[in-house]
């Protein structure tokens, strides 16, 4: 009797009712598919039973539901779900009248007890001690890098001591002094959300999060500028050399870090293999380190062959030390410490580390790159995989086989063209907690202070040595051709801007530079090839200075005396020979028809094919015509069926780029046998790219560019095209040639078909497969792309591309193009233009700048200047040519080098003169409404279309138009100036028909 009254006492287990066939499901799996949900079905599921409205109402649900789309700044509003409704526009009368929470019995979760238990936890009751990290004061610059600049971690006492920071940086003067600041958050969240401090500080004075947010800004000092003046890169660290870029070009390299009670870092190794240091002005952090190539309990590391990026994957750093840390054995715990205001803690180049902040701190750090760990950062920059997971995962990076080869092969010099297409796949390394190191139980075996299993890795023959590392480069890879890897900290052209401007200011220092440039853009190779064409085409001699690639560009660039070299490499053999074949095509029909844009364009004194044979060089001279035999033994798709004189020029060009639209990027056809790199030497021009000059011009200097630039590009646009002779279709093997199309969404109902001309099928069939895919894409490049276009961006790109050739009536009813396509550039960007310096006599303004204009980013900043410093007098790099819609030479110039400036734009206009759209051939009206009248729509599909993240720059230069509501609103902020352009045009110049 006694036993089943305490029976019914006891509450059925609710699971099974209220989950049905879910119950067989981990708790931990269901909230994993609650965080993709929307906060819309997480509330209508919550209704759904009494365990569905347990889970549906965890608050760190509704902090991912909040933080998964959040953007711009943001605003706590007592609890994560209030947040969240708040933030989806629901009333706040609404959300405060909300009945008070359900309470159901019945239902006991371990995963939501662990989760509960992590967000109020107080680190207060747990005890740390200093640890055994050591701890060093007056240490001096030689002690530094003898004893550990990239050899071990220490912990520096006194080097803050004269900071301001030492006093300022609390909570509550940071809360006087910069109350209405926005600083950046780094949790939770992929986009960039911002807070106001004021509203930061009531955040963590309310939230129980067991991973709260965390200040991690590395703007601090532009949006704070006085938080610079408070504290000082300590004498240990000031070599960086990083320095020799300008702030708005270096990668991320500081940060303001404040976080409350339970924030943390969890494991990882700092980008790009770069050291650090951080100093802690307020609270207490708990620090955890291992050396290269340990990876710690629970963390796994993720590899792409593809691209080579790595990943990691972890607990919370407060999960970590609750769930993990428990289970290590004494010879595999950390290296650890407890970090006092005041001190500054240097954390080597590839140490995995981990920080619990013990209660609210306040601290700064900074990364750098020094003489020390340089070669590290050029090696973790290199194309490939292997080499990079090594640093992170040690051995476990690869296997047996791999290991034994790299050592048998680190001396080769393997000479390959085009690396090895991958498939896109994923290793994931696990920690192994087993040691197999008899050495390691015995407690008292240790090694400068730390346990002696952190250098098991060395043991089994790991070791963090720059020359043990690059054995396993991937020699197959080449920087200009390789993927890169997006989680290397700066691109790959400003890599080699970076590289280049060490070489020429660091002259000291060239040794360490070139070995640290071969390991990361295989430096020595490409001047090997550069020295043996000048010396096979009887060149002098580069000089040291002249040894090192210059420029931004996609392709190995020499300038050596008056002369400039362009390896053609980009995008591999074929796709370098078409490029090359093209150039030379315009160059021939340039002097042919005696076009003035000549003399804007540099010379070509020697092309040619340079090719690797029984271990030398030798090259043939090439001028585009023909098929050289080195060539046509490398079985390359040679535009045979494209008669002429140029197999490999621009109609077969255009033909290639159809059909390698929408396929991976740099997947080119292999040329096994082949190592062959095509190369054009041209005169070196005087003076400077406009690059490097945009800061230093003035007003009347970026009129006169603009103006040249409008000359010049309707001297390229009136180029006569070449024959169109009969050539196979780049998508289904039929010959090209006129056919109609059907039009849908066409301006005028009875529309039924036109004809497209032949010479503008293949630019339709690429925009029609760069159409196919355009969501994903524009997904993939992410921010600062807002979310809500993408997903309208199908309904504001027309279902047929070819009514972007404006389809017009003429006086016989018949259906028309309004278009003719020309020769395009692609590519007229500040890299490739040149000018040139002119005398003080030269002229003066003509008219005042115009007061919307940035001055910073147009004039020179003295305006008592108003003679005009520089001209522009070339064109640079026509490897892009292609031909299309005229408009698309706007694209990038208008962006890149306007800067999206309306007033340059307009004097461009002026300068071009040119027809777009021949809309005044045409025998009816634009009616308003039509969008395809708009020269504005036309530019806006081809920036959404275009293979570069054109967007990415639009969101960028226009900030404001990231909240955005239509394509339409981006539409007339960037492009409505060319609405306007038509009634300028002068129509007695056409666009060429072909000749």
């Amino acid at each position: 009797m006694e036993s089943s009254e305490s029976a019914l006492l006891v509450p059925k287990d609710r699971r099974y009712k209220a989950l049905g066939d879910l119950r067989v499901i981990p708790d931990e799996l269901i909230c994993s598919i609650l965080d993709s949900l929307t906060p819309r079905d997480v509330a209508r599921l919550s209704c759904v039973s009494s365990v569905m409205y347990i889970l549906c109402n965890e608050e760190p649900l509704w902090m991912t539901l909040c933080l998964k789309d959040a953007r711009g700044q943001f605003q706590y509003k007592g609890s994560w779900k209030k947040t969240a409704l708040h933030r989806q526009g629901v009333p706040d009368e609404l959300i405060e009248s909300c009945r008070k929470p359900l309470h159901f019995d019945g239902f006991n979760s371990l995963f939501l007890y662990r989760r509960l238990y992590r967000c109020f936890t107080s680190l207060g009751a747990y005890s740390f001690d200093k640890g055994h990290l050591e701890r060093k004061k007056n240490l001096s610059l030689e002690e530094f890098h003898h004893e550990y600049d990239v050899q071990k971690p220490v912990m520096l006492t006194e080097l803050a001591e004269n900071w301001p920071a030492r006093s300022t940086w609390t909570i509550d003067q940071l809360l006087h002094n910069y109350g209405d600041t926005a600083f950046k958050i780094s949790q939770r969240s992929s986009k960039k959300i911002t807070m106001k401090f004021k509203d930061y500080v009531s955040y963590i004075e309310l939230q129980h999060d067991e991973d709260p947010l965390y200040i991690f800004d590395d703007k601090f000092g532009e949006v704070a500028p006085g938080l610079l003046n408070d504290y000082s890169v300590p004498h240990l660290f000031q070599e960086d050399f990083f320095d020799v870029l300008d702030v708005d070009q270096r990668p991320p390299f500081r940060w303001l870090i404040i976080g409350p009670e339970r924030s943390g870092a969890s494991w990882h190794v700092d980008p790009g293999l770069t050291s650090a240091w951080n100093t802690l002005l307020c609270g207490r952090k708990r620090w955890a380190l291992y050396p290269p190539g340990r990876v710690p309990l629970g963390v796994t590391v993720h590899e792409s062959e593809e691209d080579g990026d790595i990943n990691v994957e972890g607990p919370t750093s407060l999960q970590w030390w609750l769930d993990f840390y428990p289970l290590l054995a004494d010879q595999d715990k950390p290296i650890e410490c407890t970090q006092l205001p005041g001190e500054t803690i240097f954390v080597p180049s590839g140490w995995w580390h981990c920080v619990l902040n013990l209660e609210t701190t306040v601290a700064v750090t900074q990364n750098f790159v020094n003489s020390k760990n340089f070669e590290y950062v050029c090696l973790d920059m290199a194309p490939g995989h292997r080499h990079k997971g090594l640093c992170r995962a040690g051995l476990l990076a690869v296997d047996e086989d791999s290991f034994v080869n790299a050592k048998k092969n680190a001396s080769c010099d393997t000479e390959l063209l085009n690396y090895s297409t991958m498939d896109e796949k994923e290793k994931r390394l696990k920690f192994s907690e087993a040691c197999d190191d008899p050495h390691v139980n015995d407690e008292n075996n240790t090694t400068n202070g730390y346990p002696e299993c952190h250098n098991v890795a060395e043991d089994k023959g790991f070791t963090y040595d720059i020359s043990f590392l690059s054995m396993f480069l991937d020699e197959e890879r080449d920087h200009y051709n390789s993927i890169w890897s997006p989680s290397n900290s700066i691109g790959q052209r400003e890599l080699r801007h970076w590289l280049h401007k060490l070489w020429l200011t660091k002259p000291e220092m060239r040794e360490l530079i070139w070995k640290g440039a071969c390991l990361a853009l295989n430096v020595d190779k490409w001047s090997t090839r550069m020295a043996a064409i000048c010396a096979l085409n009887n060149f002098p001699s580069p000089s040291d200075d002249e040894r090192f690639p210059v420029g931004t560009g996609s392709n190995p660039v020499y300038l050596t005396a008056d002369r400039v070299i362009k390896i053609c490499v980009e995008g591999g053999l074929e796709s370098s020979i078409y490029g090359l074949g093209t150039e030379l095509e315009f160059y021939n029909l340039l002097h042919k028809v005696g076009s003035p844009l000549k003399d804007h364009v540099p010379d070509v004194l020697a092309c040619g094919i340079l090719f690797h044979e029984n271990g030398s060089y030798k090259t043939v001279p090439w001028d585009g015509k023909g098929v050289p035999d080195v060539i046509a033994k490398c079985n390359l798709i040679a535009g045979e069926n494209a008669a002429g004189d140029f197999p490999f020029g621009v109609w077969s060009k255009t033909k290639f780029d159809c059909r390698k639209a929408g396929e991976p990027t740099n997947e080119s056809i292999s040329s096994v046998g082949c190592s062959v790199w095509p190369y054009i030497i041209t005169t070196r021009c005087k003076g400077d790219i406009f690059a490097h000059l945009r800061d230093t011009l003035s007003w009347d200097d970026n009129l006169t560019l603009a103006s040249f630039l409008g000359e010049q590009l309707r001297n390229l646009h009136l180029l006569p095209l070449p024959p169109l002779h009969s050539f196979m279709d780049c998508n289904n093997n039929q010959k090209m040639g006129s056919k109609p199309y059907l039009v849908n969404g066409s301006v005028e109902a009875d529309i039924k078909r036109f004809s497209i001309p032949k010479e503008w099928e293949v630019f339709i069939n690429t925009m029609t497969k760069r159409k196919k895919d355009v969501s994903s894409t524009l997904t993939k490049w992410g921010d600062p792309i807002p979310r809500s276009l993408i997903e309208k961006v199908e309904e504001y790109i027309p279902d047929d591309l070819s009514m972007l050739l404006g389809p017009s009536k003429d006086e016989n009813g018949l259906y028309k193009i309004c278009k003719s396509p020309a020769w395009i550039h692609s590519d007229i960007m500040d890299d490739n233009v040149h000018m040139l310096p002119c005398s003080p006599s030269d002229g003066s303004y003509e008219n005042p700048p115009d007061a919307n204009l940035k001055v910073n980013d147009l004039t020179n900043g003295s305006t008592g200047s108003r003679k005009r410093k520089w001209i522009p007098s070339h064109i640079l790099d026509f490897s892009d040519l292609s031909i299309g819609d005229p408009l698309l030479d706007v694209i990038p110039m208008h962006l890149d080098i306007f800067r999206g400036h309306s007033s340059l734009l307009k004097q461009f206009l002026e300068s071009y003169r040119l027809p777009f759209l021949r809309r005044k051939l045409s025998h009816e009206p634009v009616k308003s409404g039509d969008r395809f009248g708009r020269l504005s729509y036309h530019a806006m599909c081809y920036c959404i279309l275009h293979q570069e993240n054109i967007l990415g720059a639009i969101f960028g230069l226009w900030k404001e138009l990231r909240t955005a509501k239509s394509w339409e609103e981006v539409e007339e902020a960037v492009w409505g100036d060319l609405n306007k352009y038509e009634d300028s045009v002068d129509y007695s110049l056409q666009s060429p028909e072909v000749a």
